[in-house]
């Protein structure tokens, strides 16, 4: 089968064109973000009984108009002052973070979580484990059992400036081995299980016994396996009750949804390797024209050489192939971009027809499996009428929907998807909000690509900013099953590449305002730097472009202040029954651990507040709101 042959269905099937609106020069800016920050001048008086200190600089923060000295107001927000950052606490509470804390640190406690818990529940009791659990992990990061019980805390903490994004964290409860029975089973197609080790396919997107278990390795996020498509349905059932709740709980409610709880993952990973083999494919057809160093939205490949190499490939006639190279315009400005090429893989066909891979030894397009089922193909649909439904309900409540990021073998596809429900849901608003993980290597590229679509297409771009939550795993992955290591070689090079990220997003802010961005970070340094580009830039917390989230129980330093100040901060807000939320709690104390042996900051922030209500006579302090 030829390039020639279908690359022209592939691109009449599309009922939208992919590229409704082009360049115009008011509209162009460079696609390489500044590196470049520009020191604030030392802030020369600031009042510690206040979080939130007005002083003149350069950059317009608050105030829209110009004082008489031509100097504007900005914002700096005090991240040590223990009295506004725990207001909404009582002392109880702190005592409970301080416990919890310390507890973090004992590698014993952390290591055997597991078995002292199974033990707590016989000697206890389920009632009387229950309470402990109440009293100390469980009320400190998550915030009840169902929509009414958290209802409470959300209440409290929008009293104080803090949103809450719901996150129902209740997982399956798998042994080892049953957790890999059941993701080679959901991963694994009819063909492969027919005909193993004859298909085209690439060792990093196939399901791997080893690494079966996707809890392994895994910080914070949750995990889902595929049973069938009844519990699909009930995953969506579950993220709708959430979307629902969001919506009735702030104005600018947000909900988090995970790609895999929607559908079987063989899909997924699929797909994955189809858009990483055909942008493989662009890249290899770049560097034949000299481009092979330039970044990825810069790779413009000249048309009649693209041509060239092509009919030399023996991909097809350079009629076919101009053919299939200028439909729906493409093509028209004498050059195919990256934008352009993705174009030609579109969603909106029979999922068969697009797991599709350009071979460049037999310069054929190769199906990626001898066959693919009905019964395939209908489960595929479902995953994205399930996606479908999910956004139209978010759109009607007024909720930003946001995908979560997974592991790097299902990601390509879970991105591209996610993309699509943008292109269709965030014509008036950012509805659906994708998540980047900064600590992949291509985080970069894949933030720039998505951001010039957006402006391209003129719908309202989302992100979430993460440093990722798949390390460990990923990088054991890929030295055991022999490919490149997706992630930065170190935590300095993640933190730099978070930063690039999110300057490029500020500065698309800053040229165009219908870019949007949630800064998801616990890095305290990460918030200054927002803050800083934000004065800068002229970009105000009233506008609600630039979000800030940090997990339940954790970093409160950070969230008040922010809040209390006017910024839009959200806490994940996860909930769901004790006994089955102990999953998520597990991998809440191995987080802890890292966090809390690396930084004593919070403990110390803790300490100070309980000193200063002693001494103040505050013991007994109950918040009011």
């Amino acid at each position: 089968m030829s390039y020639g042959k279908i690359g022209p269905a592939l691109a009449r099937a599309s009922t939208d064109k992919l590229l409704r609106m082009r360049f115009t020069q008011d509209r162009l800016r460079s696609t390489i973000a500044s590196t470049q920050r520009q020191d604030l001048k030392a802030d020369e008086s600031v009042d510690q009984a206040c979080p939130v200190v007005e002083r003149p600089v350069d950059a317009d923060l608050i105030s829209q108009t110009k004082s008489a000295d031509d100097r504007r107001t900005n914002i700096s927000i005090d991240f040590e002052n223990t009295q506004e950052a725990y207001k909404s606490k009582n002392t109880l509470e702190l005592l409970r973070s301080l416990l919890v804390f310390k507890l973090c640190t004992f590698d014993f406690l952390v290591d055997k979580n597991k078995e002292l818990i199974d033990l707590s529940k016989k000697v206890l009791g389920r009632t009387l484990f229950e309470k402990a659990m109440k009293m100390t992990f469980y009320g400190q990061f998550v915030a009840g059992e169902d929509h009414n019980a958290i209802k409470p805390l959300i209440s409290k903490n929008q009293a104080f400036g803090v949103g809450s994004v719901l996150d129902y964290s209740v997982e399956e409860d798998l042994t080892q081995e049953e957790a890999e029975k059941i993701e080679m089973d959901s991963c694994v197609s009819v063909a492969e299980k027919e005909s193993p080790g004859k298909d085209h396919r690439e060792k990093k997107y196939k399901a791997h016994r080893r690494f079966g278990d996707r809890r392994g390795g895994v910080i914070s996020a949750r995990t889902y396996f595929y049973a069938d498509e009844a519990k699909c349905d009930q995953h969506m059932e579950t993220f709708l009750k959430c979307i629902k709740a969001s919506g009735g709980a702030a104005v600018d409610g947000f909900s988090a949804i995970k790609m895999t709880a929607l559908g079987r993952p063989q899909f997924l990973l699929q797909f994955s390797e189809v858009l990483v083999k055909w942008r493989r494919f662009f890249s290899f057809l770049a560097a034949q024209q000299g481009k092979a160093d330039m970044a990825a939205l810069e790779q413009k490949l000249e048309l009649e050489q693209l041509q060239d190499s092509l009919t030399k490939l023996g991909v097809g006639t350079k009629s076919d192939i101009e053919t299939w190279l200028t439909g729906e315009e493409l093509g028209s400005s004498g050059t195919i971009d990256l934008l352009d090429w993705n174009s030609l893989i579109n969603d909106r066909t029979k999922i068969s027809h697009l797991l599709v891979v350009p071979n460049v030894e037999t310069g054929h397009l190769e199906p990626l499996l001898d066959k693919f089922t009905e019964e395939e193909d209908k489960q595929m649909k479902r995953m994205l009428q399930r996606m479908d439904v999910l956004a139209k309900h978010a759109l009607e409540h007024g909720v930003r929907l946001m995908v979560d990021a997974e592991q790097t073998y299902f990601q390509p596809a879970i991105s591209r998807l996610t993309l699509e429900m943008q292109r269709k849901f965030n014509r008036e608003m950012p509805t659906i909000f994708n998540t980047y993980q900064c600590y992949l290597k291509e985080a970069y590229d894949n933030v720039t690509v998505d951001v010039e679509l957006s402006r391209r297409e003129g719908w309202y771009f989302g992100a979430k900013l993460v440093r990722g939550a798949y390390m460990y795993q990923e990088r054991s992955r890929a030295a055991e099953i022999g490919y490149e290591d997706p992630i930065n070689p170190d935590y300095e090079a993640t933190n730099r590449m978070y930063h690039k990220c999110l300057e490029y997003v500020l500065e698309e802010i800053e040229h165009n305002r219908m870019a949007n961005v949630m800064v998801a970070s616990h890095n305290e340094d990460t918030v200054k730097f927002t803050l800083e580009k934000m004065n800068e830039m002229g970009l105000t917390p009233q506008e609600h472009k630039v979000y800030f989230g940090q997990l339940l129980g954790m970093c409160d330093q950070i969230s008040f202040p922010l809040g209390q100040a006017g910024f839009p901060v959200y806490k994940y807000v996860p909930y769901g029954p004790v006994n089955e939320v102990i999953p998520y709690l597990s991998r809440r104390a191995q987080e802890n651990r890292g966090f809390m042996k690396g930084s004593q900051r919070e403990r110390s922030l803790l300490w100070a507040e309980l000193k200063r209500r002693m001494l103040n006579g505050q013991v007994f302090y109950q918040p009011t709101y």
